[in-house]
């Protein structure tokens, strides 16, 4: 049983044990308070390490010198209603969603997803990007965006950017580097 498992389990360990603690030994208001807030601050802290085991195994997992983030953001959505992406990573799929409407809204409204973490060496690599959708006039619309970029031994954060271009009346796909 991993770290979580444990956590989970001790978790819901307080919870049962404090349920019959109560009713066997006809415990009074004060004292039921006084062990209700003992059963939240031990939540609390369950979820505090939780957390801290969650940031733990993303550094031992995704090492800084190996560790490649794909982000996506969207602007307007005007001209293009987002359904799915596909990512590749040296020509391996790596990620793909498919969207609701909700989730697709989100974006819009500012919403930024992260797509991909994983760990690459150093040294150059492509990554390509498939959008299908719905494009101007409802058209299904399907778009794919390269990107070549050299890795080194800092963290790599890339941003797939989906943007209206209203001077064409379409949408834009682009790719960046955050530095």
């Amino acid at each position: 049983m991993g770290c979580r498992g444990i956590l989970r389990s001790l978790l819901w360990l307080a919870v049962v044990v404090s349920l019959p603690v109560r009713a066997e030994h006809n415990i009074d208001g004060a004292a039921a308070r006084n062990l209700d807030a003992q059963v939240q601050a031990l939540k609390k802290d369950a979820v505090e390490l939780n957390k801290d085991l969650t940031h733990l195994e993303e550094e031992v997992m995704f090492p800084e010198a190996t560790q490649v983030n794909v982000f996506l953001s969207m602007d307007i959505g005007e001209f293009f209603t987002l359904e799915s992406v596909k990512l590749k990573l040296d020509d391996k799929l790596v990620a793909s969603h498919l969207y609701t409407q909700l989730e697709s809204s989100a974006l819009v409204k500012g919403g930024v997803q992260r797509l991909y973490l994983g760990n690459i060496g150093a040294g150059k690599h492509d990554l390509v990007a498939v959008f299908t959708g719905k494009g101007p006039r409802s058209v299904d619309y399907s778009r794919a965006t390269n990107y070549s970029f050299q890795k080194g031994k800092a963290p790599l954060y890339l941003e797939l950017k989906v943007t209206d271009v209203v001077k064409k009346l379409q949408p834009d796909f682009q790719v960046s580097q955050w530095q």
